[in-house]
């Protein structure tokens, strides 16, 4: 079983993918952020270094895609090559911060890549309003998100909106995480517990 965990910056995906691994016993796949040699270069001069760090993020989560199919495991994953393509890169694209070569470049590879592998067996999507994101992104306190503009959370959000409205992959949930506190009461956790159980169960 593959479940993803997806949503804007400050979402809570990490938090969650965290709980969900511990509640079921399955493996936790997260994103790799602390080790990226780009994302503090990309934050402070994102037309420099977008190119750089989608080829990264995309390497990256397609090595955990090969991981997966290959041990079998149960995992709950921690942000989807999917958003790296059809969010990130193509807003950074609209922004101007992605040159149309590099970015044409960027959706071909990504085209190749996905052309091998499975769509996780259930996307779980945590929508939340920029106040909430914020809030989140000023109590964790990460120094390399702290020139991360509100504008670019906005357009982030809009993408994730159109991209999830599309979305026919696979299974797909929905949480409104302006309204659950997952991480602080064991009750909003149940509840996304069972939205997920009945999904995975087919009971809706």
């Amino acid at each position: 079983m593959h479940i993803a965990i997806v949503g804007n910056i400050g979402a809570g995906k990490t938090t969650l993918t965290g709980l969900l691994a511990k509640n079921y016993g399955w493996e936790a796949l997260y994103e790799a952020v602390d080790n990226n040699p780009y994302l503090e270069d990309f934050y402070g001069d994102m037309k420099r270094w977008s190119f750089n760090l989608q080829i990264y993020f995309l390497n990256s989560r397609f090595q955990q895609i090969v991981e997966i199919e290959t041990n079998k495991r149960n995992v709950i994953q921690d942000r989807t090559i999917y958003e790296d393509a059809h969010i990130f890169a193509d807003n950074l694209h609209e922004m101007g911060l992605m040159t149309s070569r590099d970015h044409d470049n960027y959706k071909a590879i990504f085209d190749n890549i996905t052309s091998f592998i499975k769509p996780p067996d259930l996307l779980v999507y945590l929508r939340a309003s920029v106040p909430t994101l914020v809030n989140n992104i000023q109590r964790r306190g990460r120094e390399y998100e702290a020139s991360i503009r509100i504008d670019y959370l906005s357009k982030l959000n809009e993408k994730y909106e159109a991209w999830i409205k599309n979305y026919s992959l696979g299974k797909l949930l929905i949480l409104d995480k302006d309204k659950l506190d997952f991480t602080n009461s064991p009750e909003d956790l149940g509840t996304v517990i069972q939205a997920i159980e009945a999904e995975i169960n087919g009971l809706f």
